[in-house]
């Protein structure tokens, strides 16, 4: 492990246990499998937060075998010994998983049922998207960016308890804190905590992000073996109205070149993974992987936005070994990509693959997503054109060449409107309907050699949906699929009626389950960006000087608010 200030990293060695004398013991628990959470940069950049407190016992927890009390990767104890359990949820479908764990530990699931300790904490995304399905189950949340506070929040506790405070006390103090929400006691908003951005350096254009997250395990069991994660960017400027990403992480903030140089010099890792949601616009990209690529560091990016595929940026990544390239069309036309304001051109997209075909990439994945509101056949008949402009384009950019013919992947998702995004209003397609459209895709790529298709699950889809749009009364739902062993069991047992949550649209005043959340974008924005992609009217990105200079979504004044509240 090497160490330097706050830098921690244990590479592919294991933590030892610590001694618990004096120490909380806290569990930090990972609702996935261990080759997932090694692989999840959130779950590590909490463990990397909390480890090094002295007075913390922070031991990790993954998803076991069903009926079997969880146990600790890093000692023998099993859940039910820890006084602090938290979980670290990403997704909606893992839900399920923490009542499963609680249950088979022999700990109440239902936050009701245990009126002592263990104090059960969840944080993550689904905590500032939409947290209330799964409120029922856990004592608090912490809403936003661990960095902004979790630290402490967890030192007191610990010093509470030793002090022979209780729990109930304990949550009455914090309550109404910003980042905390404690169901059933929390009144008023809750403030997600946000570490504020610094100024911009003397080289970029955006503000910076004063805490990258990066990976303090690797792993040959890791979904992405042996790769040594960084976050080169919060947040994403271009505000597509379909991703939750670029609303609920303003403002758009990139980590500066020194800092993610100074994190690999000290790691000193065999792959560097970079990870962002719109790794292109980094001004420091082109000068961070060539110096990767001069220290014989090998590296790969996450999918990165056509029109910021330069032949400069694909001479690199083919020169240090990159064979595959991800780009993100979205839209079926350019009617559905400007209502979904992606600020894609056609021209660029093609553009991209040309290139990527003429610098030998041996294979390129494609991304859209179906069933947007309001698309029609004639999208997917322009979809087909536009199948064929790309395969045009990818025998124009190989030429001659028929060793290093490109192959093709598309993949095809189906549209899930998120909490804090201009779509939370729409309704869902049914799964006939999502099945269909899949399959026309699906058909239109028959014609072409070397293209294959990749569908999403609309089953799934619309599960996630009806979790990520849901109210408090889906714990019971959540439960059933615990106890019975999975989602379609529990569609089978519910008595509920569970389509409610997507199969209409909601009214501008409607009440959302996740109204009572800040998360800094205002409500009257998001309706404004719907009506915008009725009318499909684009709006520009987020401008590089940040906040202050556009004043747009209602994020400048909450800034403001926030540096003088806290």
């Amino acid at each position: 492990m090497s160490v330097d200030n706050d830098f921690i990293y244990y590479g592919r060695e294991e933590p030892i246990a610590e001694e618990t004398g004096g120490r909380l013991p806290t569990a930090l628990v990972f609702p996935g499998r261990k080759g997932a959470a090694l692989s999840t940069l959130g779950w590590q950049a909490v463990y990397r937060l909390l480890a090094p407190e002295e007075e913390l016992a922070v031991e990790r927890f993954f998803l076991g075998d069903p009926g079997q009390p969880s146990v600790s990767m890093d000692s023998d104890k099993e859940l039910s010994e820890f006084p602090l359990i938290g979980f670290s949820i990403n997704f909606e479908e893992e839900y399920l998983h923490p009542v499963r764990m609680l249950k088979d530990s022999g700990v109440p699931a239902l936050s009701s049922e245990r009126p002592g300790f263990p104090l059960i904490m969840a944080g993550g995304p689904v905590a500032f998207l939409n947290p209330a399905p799964i409120a029922p189950f856990f004592d608090f949340f912490w809403v936003g960016e661990a960095e902004a506070g979790l630290k402490d929040l967890c030192l007191e506790l610990k010093r509470h308890i030793y002090d022979g405070g209780n729990k109930n006390d304990f949550l009455e103090l914090i309550k109404d804190r910003p980042g905390v929400y404690v169901p059933r006691k929390t009144s008023g908003k809750v403030k997600r905590a946000l570490v504020p951005p610094t100024p911009c350096g003397e080289n970029n254009h955006v503000p910076v992000l004063s805490t990258p997250a990066y990976s303090c395990f690797i792993s040959p069991e890791a979904v992405f073996k042996d790769m040594f994660l960084v976050e080169v960017n919060r947040g994403c400027p271009y505000g597509c109205r379909f991703c939750a990403a670029g609303y609920i992480y303003r403002p758009p903030r990139h980590a500066s070149l020194d800092q993610l140089k100074n994190i690999v010099e000290l790691a000193d890792p065999p792959k560097v993974g970079l990870v962002g949601t719109a790794l292109t616009d980094w001004p420091d990209l082109i000068p961070y992987i060539e110096w990767l690529k001069n220290r014989k560091t090998k590296f790969s990016l996450s999918s990165v936005r056509a029109d910021g595929l330069t032949e400069e940026l694909l001479d690199i990544l083919r020169a240090s070994g990159v064979r595959t390239v991800t780009l993100a069309l979205e839209g079926a036309s350019k009617r559905l990509r400007d209502n979904a304001s992606k600020n894609l051109n056609e021209e660029d997209f093609l553009r991209a693959v040309e290139l990527c075909a003429a610098k030998g990439v041996n294979h390129l994945r494609m991304y859209i997503i179906v069933g947007w509101p309001g698309e029609t056949d004639a999208d997917y008949e322009e979809f087909a054109s536009m199948l064929e402009k790309i395969d045009q384009a990818r025998s124009r950019g190989q030429g001659n060449k028929k060793k290093q013919f490109m192959r093709i992947t598309l993949g095809a998702s189906c549209l899930v409107p998120k909490p804090w995004t201009p779509l939370q209003w729409t309704a869902m397609p049914s799964e006939k309907e999502l099945k269909n459209v899949l399959a026309k895709v699906n058909s239109l790529t028959k014609k072409y050699k070397g293209v294959t298709f990749s569908g999403d699950s609309p089953f799934q889809a619309r599960l996630q949906g009806i979790l990520a749009r849901g109210n408090e009364e889906l714990h019971k739902f959540i439960m059933i699929a615990a106890e019975k062993g999975g989602w379609k069991k529990a569609f089978k047992y519910y008595e509920g009626d569970l389509e409610k949550f997507i199969d209409h649209n909601l009214d501008k005043d409607a009440p959302l389950p996740w109204d009572f959340i800040e998360t800094g974008v205002n409500k009257s924005y998001l309706w404004r960006e719907w009506e915008r992609y009725l009318k499909g009217i684009m709006t520009p990105p987020c401008p590089p000087e940040g906040c202050v200079e556009c004043k747009s979504c209602g994020m400048h004044k909450w800034l403001t608010d926030n540096s003088t509240t806290n």
